[in-house]
């Protein structure tokens, strides 16, 4: 297992550097780590079924002085996704590794990850033990019927059902559970998923279908636009506003008059957030990319690889997020989908 280097650790007497941003002023304190493209799912809305994983893995120490080079530079928020994260058998030894280190402010790292749930049950107290913050679990239904025609997995809701219960006990709730909605496919779960956030006490965010799939079948009418969920959700229990947690916040919160549940609505097709946006992603073969939907990728771990210094690799990512793109061009003429689909950028 790599060292943690002195910058990460020892801040006592050293300047602080400067914060990460980009040319739009943005400050860039979340990193998004893919950390394999498998995955044990299929599911109809990312995958086509007919291909697996596409792009290498690294060593759990490459991963590791990647992450380092953006912690040295204010990252506060580390998210280890995948494909499916869980799948990595080394994946409690890298987080035991992360909750070790300290920002540059002296803070300890807020890390998370995002998981389809599947194996959650066995794992979540090895992963709280070792300094796991958070969990997100994506889960795209809460009739068993419903949610394996979407993994396209038998057995599939069961086991989700038992991680999310074993993360709660753990200590990682509350757990957040995400939901993309597709009309006409599972938008008829969205009462249900807000009596299953009162029921589960977990913190339910359904997330606009965005195009990113593989097969490029997106269309604007296959979104569940934000405006259409509160509506459909006060008609059952009336919703109240919750206040945002932090200003670069992608959900609009919610909970109901008794104060029994949360709902979250990610909205980036129909009330986009781009201008208060934090994020940068790195693949799962070390490619750097500035957001969701860019055009290219930026070979960071090739400039690694080439011999770089820890200086040059802080330098090299300033440059690469200088050009972070404004905002994304969804349904606008001439958008483009992005050079790779969701499952192989990392959620």
């Amino acid at each position: 297992m790599a060292t943690v280097p002195e910058f990460v650790v020892d801040h006592a007497h050293a300047g602080l550097p400067e914060r990460l941003r980009d040319s739009h002023g943005r400050v860039i304190s979340d990193l998004r780590v893919s950390i394999t493209d498998r995955c044990n799912y299929k599911c109809v809305y990312c995958r086509t079924g007919q291909s697996g994983a596409q792009y290498a893995e690294l060593s759990t120490k490459d991963y590791l002085r990647l992450i380092r080079s953006f912690v040295s530079l204010g990252i506060d928020k580390v998210r280890l996704t995948g494909g499916e994260p869980l799948l990595r058998r080394d994946l409690p030894e890298m987080v035991r590794e992360l909750s070790g280190w300290r920002t540059p402010s002296g803070q300890p790292l807020d890390i998370a990850i995002t998981t389809n749930g599947h194996l959650l049950e066995g794992l979540a107290q090895p992963l709280k033990d070792a300094g796991l913050s958070r969990v997100t679990v994506s889960m795209d239904a809460v009739d068993q019927e419903v949610f394996e025609r979407v993994t396209r997995v038998p057995g599939s809701y069961p086991a989700v059902v038992r991680g999310i219960r074993a993360a709660q006990e753990a200590g990682l709730g509350p757990v957040k559970v995400n939901c993309v909605l597709l009309r006409g496919f599972n938008d008829h779960q969205i009462e249900a998923f807000a009596e299953f956030s009162r029921a589960e006490d977990v913190i339910v965010r359904f997330i606009e279908f965005m195009p990113l799939e593989e097969d490029r079948a997106w269309t604007p009418e296959t979104v569940v636009p934000m405006a259409e969920i509160v509506a459909r959700l006060n008609a059952v229990r009336p919703l109240v506003a919750l206040p945002p947690s932090h200003l670069s916040e992608t959900a609009r919160r919610f909970t109901f008059a008794d104060g029994r549940g949360e709902i979250g609505i990610i909205a980036p097709v129909s009330e986009p957030f781009c201008g208060h946006c934090s994020r940068i992603r790195l693949t799962s073969d070390g490619m750097l990319r500035t957001c969701l939907f860019s055009q290219s990728d930026h070979d960071l771990v090739g400039v690694m690889r080439r011999g770089a210094t820890d200086d040059d690799l802080r330098a090299w990512i300033r440059s690469v997020v200088q050009h972070k793109e404004a905002r994304h061009h969804i349904g606008e003429p001439g958008f483009l989908q992005p050079s790779r689909s969701m499952v192989h950028i990392g959620g």
